[in-house]
């Protein structure tokens, strides 16, 4: 199997993709870019299993509703059209909710954050995709699944927080650190340096393990009743298994 994780950004130069390679030994990190172009981007999906995609790949269905109704001069102002918790009714997806609960700690909202500006980059993406041929369902069930690596650090047991940019340079080493002791059985290899360097390469790293769990049964899906919304929304996929189980290969693959 060849997973894959993107850490999306906004801009070429801070968006980077792992490419993981698994066999019945465990996995061995085969290619790592940090500057990824759209170019690469849509490569990348075409050629792996599995996708994780550290964004966003859809809006809230209320912010959405919100927006056109406000667009077109239609929105009905009721009582209650006012005040934070009203206005976190439409910015926080179904998934940002269960995750919430699962991890203890939301999500960045796409429809009130700046990560918006790379959800925009996201949405061209899946478009080209869908006009290449490819099967886009952002429940997760196809190549692309969305991915939060906060959420699969925590759920590992790892550092989740506190390694991000060039002043946590000491925290980003520990986590790659931890990383490789409770992972023995990956290997960064050439790419290692790399993944000290930036925390873009590690959460692309994360990223493609994180779809090795999606694509081994190992990750939330969304229920019958959210199946709907996620459709529209997207579905963040969090590590329900060990990490050691990604290499148990008793586990069955749903892809």
């Amino acid at each position: 199997m060849l997973t894959a994780g993107i850490d999306l950004a906004a801009e070429d130069s801070n968006t980077a993709v792992a490419w993981i390679r698994w066999t019945a030994k465990g996995g061995m990190l085969e290619n790592l870019i940090v500057g990824a172009d759209d170019t690469e981007l849509l490569h990348t999906v075409s050629m792996a299993d599995k996708v994780g995609i550290d964004c966003p790949l859809g809006w809230p269905v209320p912010f959405v509703d919100f927006l056109v109704s406000h667009h077109r001069g239609e929105l009905a102002v009721a009582a209650d059209l006012s005040g934070r918790a009203w206005r976190r009714s439409l910015v926080w997806r179904r998934t940002d909710k269960v995750t919430h609960t699962l991890i203890g700690r939301p999500p960045l909202t796409v429809a009130a954050d700046r990560i918006a500006h790379m959800a925009m980059r996201c949405a061209a993406l899946q478009a080209r995709l869908a006009e290449d041929g490819q099967r886009v369902d952002r429940t997760g069930t196809g190549t692309l699944v969305e991915v939060y690596p906060a959420a699969s650090l925590k759920k590992w047991g790892l550092p989740y927080r506190g390694y991000k940019g060039s002043r946590n340079g000491t925290a980003l080493g520990e986590l790659v650190d931890k990383l490789i002791t409770a992972a023995p059985w990956l290997h960064l290899g050439a790419f290692e340096r790399e993944c000290r360097s930036t925390d873009h390469a590690i959460d692309a790293v994360v990223a493609a393990l994180t779809a090795r769990a999606a694509a081994v049964g190992q990750a939330t899906r969304p229920g019958p009743a959210d199946l709907a919304t996620a459709a529209v929304e997207g579905w963040i996929a969090v590590p329900n298994e060990p990490l050691a189980s990604l290499i148990d290969q008793s586990a069955r693959r749903t892809t």
